[in-house]
């Protein structure tokens, strides 16, 4: 009889073992993971190409286009930035990884199902019978050496990474559609400076011609005049070409067929100033603004996440699983306590020998890890680069623009000399010629330049990381 206790108590122990192995387990499951390291990137304090007076928050670049103070920029920024295709697709692959992410976090906890099932069976000459079965299972793989976590660490970071590159897609996408829609103000206001001058050339044509019916010119005048009119006027169907194919390049980057914004931008305006403060970030700030960076930097973590799951796959596994059920011939049966079938399992799976794969694998995720951190290297010089590259484009084409300026109104009253003077009969044609050419030239290098200073500006604001806050987290 003193053996009936000591054989329940065996069994209790049998049955204990499992739940004080899974508690151990459980103890020891959370295996922290290595940080990033900095990476050897010298990054200054300051602007070697220019200088700012105070710090720029990043919010305060979030909607740089404002800064231009034109309602039709900031329209065209708003229907891109919601309709554009790139940044819809951008957005579906967010969605997918944010989806996978929580698929791995699920993994980390236990599973649990349930199941039914009737059957009825007939052998031979024996009656048919009925069998009745109703069962729940649960499943739970202890994360001893940290692979299950490092795996869904690795997916987190990845949404992340998707985060970032929507947010991304969407600063490259206001400053395409800011140069396009500069661009074509430029278009359009060369296209009226060639306009002006034709009709100025025209006026002088018809004044030439007088004179050489007078006997007061000769048909070498006529025939120059006629030649820079002409000249003049090939440059308009070139220039309106150029102008309808900046109007549907930006319908397409918002979303719309082309010659849909021909109604409300086709009209000419003037091309948005330059702002005249300079928004700049110091160095650090930049980095840390720009989505491209950040990308970068959570490819780094997820690469250094998959090391940590590469080398736990390595080590043994374990896993516990159980199941409840009821079975009986009956129906009604399935209540009775004699119906009661349970299980429980503990099991190790240790991998022995796979001829070196596990540790190939771990050298595969490595050097995988050493291309993320080349990479967010090369993403740290780029962007340094780009905003020491704006800055000195602005530099330069401010400094352009001012001499622009100054020769095009000189050009303009020499032009206006001229024309009184050969009027008057003062001075030869030639000299009226060139003043002509020498103002179209003038006139249509300041609308160049203005144009190209104002985009200066915009990439300035991209390399800056404007149209992003690292705080917010794209939907």
């Amino acid at each position: 009889m003193a053996s009936r206790p000591v054989h329940q108590a065996r069994l209790l122990g049998l049955r204990l073992l499992p739940i004080a192995l899974a508690a151990f387990l459980t103890a020891c499951a959370s295996v922290p993971l290595p940080s990033t390291t900095e990476l050897p990137t010298a990054v200054p304090t300051q602007w070697s190409a220019g200088a700012a007076t105070a710090a720029t928050a990043p919010t305060e670049l979030a909607a740089w286009w404002q800064r231009f103070d034109d309602p039709a920029l900031v329209a065209l920024l708003t229907q891109a930035l919601d309709a554009n295709t790139s940044v819809k697709s951008a957005q579906a692959a967010l969605r997918q990884a944010r989806a996978l992410a929580e698929v791995q976090q699920a993994g980390l906890g236990p599973s649990l199902s349930l199941s039914g099932s009737a059957q009825r069976s007939d052998t031979g000459s024996t009656d048919a019978y009925n069998t009745f079965k109703a069962s729940g299972s649960a499943s739970w793989e202890p994360d001893l050496f940290g692979g299950n976590g490092a795996s869904a660490n690795a997916s987190e970071t990845d949404a992340q990474a998707s985060a970032a590159s929507l947010s991304n897609v969407q600063v490259s996408l206001a400053a395409e559609v800011a140069a396009s829609y500069i661009n074509l103000r430029s278009l359009q206001t060369r296209l009226a400076i060639a306009r002006n001058n034709l009709a100025t050339q025209a006026e002088t044509l018809q004044i030439t011609r007088w004179r050489a019916q007078a006997g007061l010119a000769s048909s070498l005048d006529v025939e120059q005049a006629v030649s820079a009119a002409e000249q003049t006027q090939a440059q308009i169907p070139t220039l309106q070409s150029s102008v309808d194919q900046s109007l549907n390049a930006l319908a397409v980057l918002t979303g719309q067929v082309p010659g849909a914004l021909k109604s409300t931008l086709g009209n000419a305006a003037p091309i948005p100033p330059a702002p005249a403060d300079l928004a700049l970030a110091f160095p650090a700030d930049t980095l840390r603004q720009r989505p491209d960076v950040r990308a970068a930097e959570l490819k780094v973590r997820s690469a250094l996440s998959r090391v940590a799951m590469a080398d736990a796959a390595r080590y043994p596994s374990f896993s516990l699983s159980g199941s409840l059920g009821l079975s009986s011939l009956t129906l009604g049966a399935l209540t009775d306590g004699a119906s009661v079938v349970r299980s429980l399992l503990a099991s190790v799976s240790v991998p022995l020998f796979d001829g070196g794969a596990a540790k190939a694998q771990v050298r595969a995720q490595e050097a995988a890890l050493d291309q993320a951190r080349a990479a967010y290297q090369e993403a740290v010089l780029t962007a340094l680069q780009e905003v020491e590259d704006a800055l000195v484009a602005i530099q330069g084409d401010g400094e352009r623009l001012v001499r622009l300026q100054a020769a095009a109104t000189a050009a303009a009253n020499a032009e206006l000399l001229a024309r009184q003077r050969y009027e008057s009969g003062l001075i030869d044609f030639a000299t009226v010629l060139t003043a002509q050419r020498t103002l179209l030239s003038a006139q249509d290098s300041v609308a160049t330049t203005q144009a190209s200073l104002s985009t200066d500006h915009v990439r300035l604001y991209k390399a800056l990381g404007g149209g992003w806050s690292p705080d917010a987290t794209p939907r």
